[in-house]
């Protein structure tokens, strides 16, 4: 099964990139894989605090992802997978395509401000040659309406 893989994040345009790749799936017979990236400088303190904040970082992505997923399944009949991985963003989103063979499409909302469409957006652009499958980028944006009109 093809997946469609997102990045879960807390920017506004990370909603779209979700609707996105939930509404393909379900009209291509695909999956939704859901990555989100644990920092490691978040976590560079006294190693018991740092597994504390290490697990409570992973309880507000579960709570996160969790929103999503029901929507998902509710709205959308897809029953998305969490993906949770530890390190800086670009080097770990690339891992996990070239660990999970089933990945198709890397799905990635643009931020819609004066600043550009955000440093993911613009890092994995530049990289778009050598990957080994296409990026979707979905405007931040997109209404709901015009959302489903494409997919």
């Amino acid at each position: 099964m093809r997946k469609f893989l997102v990045v879960l994040d807390d920017s506004r345009e990370c909603l779209n990139a979700m609707r996105f790749a939930a509404m393909r799936a379900a009209n291509t017979g695909g999956g939704v894989a859901i990555l989100s990236i644990i920092p490691p400088d978040e976590f560079n303190h006294w190693i018991g605090v740092g597994e504390v904040m290490r697990e409570e970082a992973r309880e507000r992505i579960h709570a996160h992802f969790e929103v999503f997923a029901k929507w998902m399944r509710d709205r959308q009949d897809v029953d998305p997978e969490l993906i949770i991985r530890e390190g800086d963003l670009v080097p770990e989103i690339l891992a996990q395509i070239a660990e999970d063979g089933e990945i198709g499409v890397l799905v990635l909302g643009a931020g819609s401000d004066r600043k550009g469409p955000g440093p993911l957006v613009s890092q994995l652009s530049r990289a778009s040659a050598t990957l080994p499958i296409p990026i979707t980028i979905v405007p931040g944006e997109l209404s709901k309406e015009k959302l489903q009109a494409i997919t």
